[in-house]
């Protein structure tokens, strides 16, 4: 069992921070890598080149193997899940009387970009709606996914854990259903890569895109795609330079290259070196790699876990445990409760959580400890 780190972290003591799924805080790790880039381009004849590509390139290797891909050229890096959603839309042949399926409250970035393809062409977005909070609510909307798949599904664009209160999607069973009716599936992996395992080889999902900022640890506006072979003779939003063969040989950059680098590479965000943004990136997988995604899984469950038995006797609604990450859950409070004297209970005590929908979420990390639990037990008012 791993230990808490959160002397790995600059949180204040007094900071109550359970909220990982709205970004984390950066390690120190990572905070330094970000700050030796800055200083990097101080003196950029320092800058060779090959540093265009190693970085990169290294972030790819690291995000591969954190899915279970053996091929890190199918790894592309953006600056966002838009982007990567925005790029699988473009390239994903919808026709009129098709649908897309997704996911009532589903995160916004997973949803625009069907919408507007599904205007474009006269397809369906259909959206899978849960029934009422309470038993077998997480079972029925599980099940209610799959019967939606049909013939006419062009697109299952959803993630495999909800982003307001942690409900888990067997995306194995998804993926199955997709693929007997020859629809693409696009996963959403941001609120779970990271903090609870993700095997591309068990779950052959034909993208996966996930933002670095959230249980990856990374910073702001840079996440990774994966491509899968569905995806590979795509065009790309951009006509990046650095994504062209050839494009090491900087003295031949003029011999104009209309050939991609293989695989993924031709996704990549313009620009895709960044000396800020692609070193932080790169420490935090190599930290994450070095925790364990399994021992941050184990370690955030338990932290948690006499928390949720002892809301449920208090009355208030959590996702039935076969179908709720352990990394993050939602809970429903009971008919009358005064949330809005529970919000100023929270500011009080410094406790970060977070309204999504209906459900106030609580997302742990390594950097929370016991304390941390017991003030937020205190803002409950739980016993």
């Amino acid at each position: 069992m791993i230990s808490c780190k959160r002397d790995l972290f600059s949180l204040p003591r007094d900071q109550h921070y359970l909220n990982c799924a709205y970004m984390s805080p950066l390690s120190k790790r990572v905070e330094a890598a970000g700050l030796e880039g800055i200083r990097r381009k101080v003196v950029p004849a320092d800058i060779t080149p090959d540093d265009f590509f190693k970085g990169p390139d290294a972030v790819r290797r690291l995000f591969a193997k954190l899915i279970g891909v053996s091929d890190p050229e199918r790894i592309a890096i953006v600056p966002s899940v838009s982007y990567g959603i925005s790029t699988f839309a473009k390239n994903t042949m919808v026709s009129h009387g098709q649908n897309v399926v997704t996911l009532l409250d589903q995160f916004p970035s997973h949803v625009y970009p069907w919408r507007r393809l599904c205007r474009e062409t006269g397809a369906k977005l259909k959206v899978v709606i849960p029934a009422s909070p309470g038993p077998g609510r997480a079972e029925s909307w599980n099940s209610a996914l799959l019967e939606a798949i049909d013939a006419d599904t062009a697109v299952v664009a959803v993630p495999n854990v909800h982003w307001t209160d942690g409900t888990r999607f067997d995306l194995e069973a998804v993926a199955a259903r997709a693929r007997d009716v020859g629809a693409a599936l696009i996963v959403d992996g941001t609120q779970s890569i990271g903090a609870m395992p993700f095997d591309v080889r068990r779950i052959q999902p034909d993208a996966v895109v996930c933002a670095a900022y959230k249980w990856l640890g990374g910073p702001y506006s840079i996440g990774a795609v994966y491509c899968g072979p569905r995806y590979d003779d795509g065009v790309p939003l951009e006509e990046g330079w650095l994504a062209r063969t050839g494009s090491d040989d900087f003295s031949r950059l003029v011999d104009y290259q209309d050939e991609y680098r293989g695989g993924a590479v031709r996704y990549d965000v313009g620009e895709v070196s960044n000396f800020i943004l692609i070193p932080m990136f790169r420490a935090a997988l190599e930290q994450l790699a070095e925790w364990g995604v399994d021992n941050v899984a184990s370690y955030c469950r338990q932290l948690t876990a006499q928390l949720i038995v002892d809301l449920l006797e208090a009355g208030f609604s959590v996702t039935d445990e076969r179908w709720r990450c352990g990394h993050m859950f939602g809970f429903r409070v009971p008919s009358g409760y005064d949330q809005a004297a529970l919000r100023e209970r929270l500011g009080a005590e410094k406790v970060s959580v977070a309204l999504r929908g209906n459900a106030i979420r609580v997302a742990p990390h390594l950097y929370n400890d016991e304390g941390d639990i017991e003030v937020l037990r205190k803002s409950l008012a739980l016993p």
